[in-house]
C-alpha cells in the first residue's frame, strides 16, 4: 500500500524553495522562469506512473539480486544531438551491453537510460574565464543545454528559462523515437557475429581473454538463434525489450514543474523521467535537492563520493526511504578507483547493518577522471574496469547484492577515454573528441567493458 502521505509531513512540490540550493543557476529574469515553469505544468507528461512503478518492481527485485540494472548514455545530452543517428546508436550499444549481462549473469537485465532528459550538468565553478582576443573573459559556466549554451559568448551563456520548454519537447522526440525503434524490433541485435567485434584483435589482449570473448559471443549467437529457430516470442530479454530514461534532477524549476498527482495513486510522481537521480555534489541532507527528492513517488538514486561518512549515508537513507521501500533507493558509489577498497567496505556494512534497503551501484566513471598534460579531460579504461573489479570483491566479501552499474558512454566512435582494446591513446584524444563536458566510453571500450563486467560478476558470485 502507498502511505507516502503518511511520511511527508510538510512535503510539496514546490517545499524544496525554502531550503538551501546547491549548484543552482540564477535566472536574470523571473518572470521569464514563472511562465516557463507554467508551461511545464500545462504539457502532457513524459512518462507513467505505470511505467515507474513497474521500473520499481525491477528495481526490488535488483536489491535481491534476481535482476541487474545496466544505466547508461552521455553526461549531457544537447539539443542538437536530438537525431535519429545518434539515438539509435546509443540504443544500441545499450541493448548489446546487456544481452552480454543477460548471457554472462544468467539473469534478465533492467536497461535505463541517460537520455531523454539528462540536459543539465553541475559545475565545479559558476563561473569560467577563458582569454579572448588577448583579454582575460569571465561568463558563467556551461550548465547544460537545459539552462544555456555552450558556445562562449555572453548571449550563449546567459541562463535562458525557455531552455527548459525546449529541452521537455526534445526529451519527448526522444522517448518517442526510442518506442518506435523498440516496437519495431531491433532484430540486428540478436546477431552479435554482426556487432563491431575489432577490439578483439587488439595486441593488448591476451590469446587467452581473446578466446574468451570469442566463446561467449559464439554461445550467445547460438542461444539466440536457437531461441528463433524454435518460434520462441515470449522472452523479454530475447525478443522484445523494455526501456526506462534517467537523468540526474539538478534543474527542481524544470523537475517540480513536472511533478504532479495521477488517478488512483496516492502521492506525487515526477513525470519528467522513471529514475530521476541527486548528484554527489548537490545531496546535502538540508539541501533543496533532498527535500524534493523526499516526496516523489519515483524510484530515485543518489551518487555517493569518497568523501561520504557511514552516518551521513545512514541519514540519507531515513530521509529518503523512511518507510524502508524495497525498491525506492538506489545508492550509486562512485569513489574512484584509487579509494574505492577504503571508502566503500565501511559504507556498505553500516548500511548492510542497520537494516536499511538499497539498489547498490557501481558508477566507476565519475571518480576516475584525469588531466592530460596538454589539459584535456579524459579518463582510464584500465581504472574504470579496476573500480568495478574491486566493488565487486568489496560486496563477494560483505555477502552484500551489487545490482547495478552506472556508464557515461554512446554509440559513436569517439576518442575521450584512454585505453582498452579499441587502443585509444593519449595523443589520440583529439581525433574525435566531441563531449562538451565529461568523457564517455565509446562503441568498443562499451561493448569490451560489458564483456569483462559479465566476467568480474560471474567471478564474484
Amino acid at each position: 500500500m502507498n502511505t507516502a502521505s503518511n511520511t511527508n509531513s510538510g512535503w510539496t512540490p514546490d517545499s524544496w524553495r525554502s531550503a538551501p540550493l546547491a549548484h543552482g543557476v540564477e535566472y536574470p529574469d523571473r518572470q521569464a522562469v514563472a511562465l516557463a515553469e507554467k508551461q511545464l505544468r500545462e504539457l502532457p507528461p513524459l512518462v507513467t506512473s505505470w511505467e515507474i512503478e513497474r521500473l520499481r518492481g525491477f528495481l526490488a527485485e535488483a536489491e535481491e539480486g534476481k535482476r541487474f540494472v545496466l544505466q547508461g548514455g552521455d553526461c549531457a545530452e544537447t539539443l542538437a544531438d536530438c537525431k535519429a543517428s545518434t539515438i539509435t546508436s546509443k540504443l544500441k550499444i545499450l541493448l548489446q551491453m546487456s544481452l552480454v549481462l543477460v548471457h554472462g549473469l544468467k539473469k534478465p537485465v533492467v536497461r535505463v537510460g541517460r537520455f531523454a532528459g539528462q540536459y543539465a550538468k553541475p559545475r565545479s565553478s559558476a563561473t569560467e574565464t577563458r582569454e579572448v582576443g588577448g583579454s582575460k573573459v569571465t561568463l558563467p559556466s556551461y550548465f547544460g543545454d537545459l539552462f544555456n549554451s555552450a558556445e562562449f559568448t555572453a548571449e550563449a551563456r546567459r541562463p535562458d528559462p525557455a531552455l527548459m520548454v525546449r529541452g521537455y519537447k526534445h526529451a519527448a522526440l526522444t522517448l518517442n523515437f526510442i518506442r518506435a525503434l523498440i516496437d519495431g524490433g531491433f532484430a540486428d541485435l540478436h546477431h552479435p557475429e554482426y556487432w563491431d567485434l575489432s577490439f578483439f584483435h587488439h595486441a593488448s589482449l591476451s590469446e587467452q581473454v581473446r578466446a574468451e570473448y570469442r566463446r561467449m559471443t559464439d554461445n550467445l549467437a547460438d542461444g539466440l538463434r536457437f531461441m528463433e529457430a524454435l518460434g520462441e516470442k515470449t522472452v523479454d530479454d530475447l525478443t522484445r525489450v523494455e526501456f526506462f530514461t534517467s537523468h540526474e534532477g539538478l534543474s527542481l524549476e524544470y523537475e517540480s514543474a513536472q511533478t504532479r498527482t495521477v488517478p488512483r495513486r496516492e502521492g506525487h510522481y515526477n513525470l519528467s523521467t522513471h529514475f530521476p537521480w541527486i548528484g554527489e555534489r548537490t545531496r546535502s541532507l538540508t539541501g533543496a535537492h533532498a527535500e524534493f527528492f523526499r516526496g516523489i513517488r519515483n524510484p530515485i538514486g543518489v551518487k555517493i563520493g569518497p568523501k561520504a561518512t557511514p552516518a551521513e549515508v545512514i541519514a540519507l537513507c531515513e530521509k529518503l526511504n523512511p518507510l524502508n521501500e524495497r525498491g525506492r533507493l538506489a545508492l550509486i558509489c562512485r569513489m574512484g578507483k584509487p579509494s574505492v577498497a577504503q571508502a566503500l567496505p565501511p559504507i556498505v556494512e553500516a548500511v548492510h547493518s542497520a537494516g536499511k534497503r538499497v539498489l547498490w551501484m557501481c558508477d566507476p566513471m565519475h571518480g576516475n577522471q584525469i588531466t592530460t598534460s596538454s589539459g584535456i579531460k579524459t579518463r582510464s579504461f584500465d581504472a574504470i574496469l579496476g573500480e568495478l573489479e574491486e566493488t565487486c570483491r568489496v560486496h563477494a566479501r560483505l555477502g552484500t547484492v551489487l545490482g547495478g552499474v552506472h556508464f557515461e558512454l554512446t554509440g559513436e566512435d569517439v576518442t575521450e577515454c584512454i585505453g582498452g582494446g579499441a587502443g585509444v591513446t593519449e595523443a589520440d584524444l583529439s581525433s574525435n573528441y566531441a563531449s562538451p563536458c565529461d568523457p564517455r566510453l565509446n562503441y568498443q571500450q562499451a561493448l569490451e567493458m560489458a564483456f569483462l563486467l559479465s566476467r568480474a560478476l560471474s567471478k564474484s558470485r
